[in-house]
């Protein structure tokens, strides 16, 4: 079934996972177009982003933000179109981002959603290198990071939304970047197209050695957004004064008890006391929103001169999210994936 102009097609969660989400967690249901009241705005979804973060709201664990309801809409960032307005600052047919869900439509009040360029190229951009991934990049490793010329920076999730960014503006910022990340196509991108040093697999028996090898004189900002055995490799080699960006740990969001192996946290303690290291966690809209402008005047004009690539892993249709979404936690996406929902003007 595809978009249309009276149903509203809705991806709901139908039960809180345990591990890995499956099929089974979700549910896809149709509903009436709903009505906009006072303030308000009806939005039709035309670019669904679909983001790690999401699989924490599956849970009802304490977290920074409310759990989504069982039965109720996945949440997640989106590009729309206007199809009616009650508010002065919009009217039908502009480009918004907005937090419409999973879903063909949205009612939103006017206040919480960012209007864009009407004769904007790409839209979907807006979820990805000028969105919520770019800002998270950009304030994250400038803010926290603090990068200097000549420092070595490395980004696990290296060809992804956040991380293929963090890499690049830490090379604009004249530093040696090494990225890791899944599979040698990946690396290859990392290494040939998007500019970083070196890539290297995180597959492979030996990341701990050879990310020693090519970071010699050790670490002075690691982007962390994975977690796992990538962390323990990095932890070694960080340097004194290190500087630890923490916006995610994709590699433990599905599971269901405490990591194998010997406690690390009193080492970890250990080496933030002793070598003085840096490491804040970050929740990127709530901290930096605010500075949404600044970043996006610098992205734009990287993006004009064209010192900054970015790829989008795209998929058709509402009815394929969910397996979209499975495949980001396990890592087949390759760059910021986004569900195209419904075409850019429906009749």
């Amino acid at each position: 079934m595809t978009q249309t102009t009276n149903i509203n097609r809705q991806v709901v969660l139908a039960s809180r996972p345990f591990g890995a989400p499956t099929a089974e967690n979700f549910n896809f249901i149709t509903s009436e177009k709903p009505t906009p009241k006072a303030g308000e705005v009806l939005l039709r979804t035309v670019f669904l982003s679909l983001d790690p973060y999401m699989r924490g709201r599956m849970s009802d664990a304490k977290s920074y933000a409310d759990p989504v309801a069982i039965n109720g809409v996945m949440v997640g960032g989106s590009v729309c179109r206007v199809e009616e307005s009650n508010h002065s600052d919009y009217v039908a047919g502009d480009w918004v981002v907005a937090f419409g869900g999973w879903q063909d439509y949205s009612v939103i009040n006017g206040s919480e959603l960012l209007k864009l360029d009407k004769n904007m190229a790409k839209p979907s951009q807006a979820l990805g290198v000028l969105g919520m991934p770019g800002l998270t990049a950009y304030m994250g490793l400038l803010d926290i990071g603090q990068p200097k010329a000549g420092e070595t920076v490395v980004v696990a999730a290296a060809t992804g939304a956040v991380g293929s960014l963090v890499g690049q503006i830490a090379k604009l910022k004249g530093c040696k970047v090494v990225g890791i990340a899944g599979g040698e196509t990946k690396c290859n991108y990392a290494v040939e197209t998007l500019g970083f040093d070196y890539c290297l697999d995180h597959k492979s028996d030996d990341l701990a050695e050879q990310l020693a090898a090519v970071c010699s004189s050790g670490i002075d900002v690691y982007f962390e957004n994975v977690g796992g055995k990538v962390f323990d490799a990095v932890m070694p080699l960080l340097n004194s004064c290190a500087r630890v960006p923490l916006c995610g740990l994709i590699s433990q969001y599905n599971a269901t008890d405490l990591p194998s192996g010997p406690d690390r946290l009193s080492s970890l303690m250990g080496l933030l006391l002793v070598k003085r290291i840096k490491m804040q966690g970050f929740i990127v809209f709530d901290d930096y929103g605010h500075r949404y402008p600044e970043f996006s005047e610098q992205m734009v004009k990287w993006l004009m001169a064209g010192e900054i690539q970015h790829k989008e892993h795209r998929v058709e249709g509402l009815e394929n999210s969910v397996s979209a979404f499975i495949g980001l936690l396990q890592g087949e996406n390759f760059g910021k994936l986004v569900v195209r929902v419904g075409p850019d003007n429906i009749a």
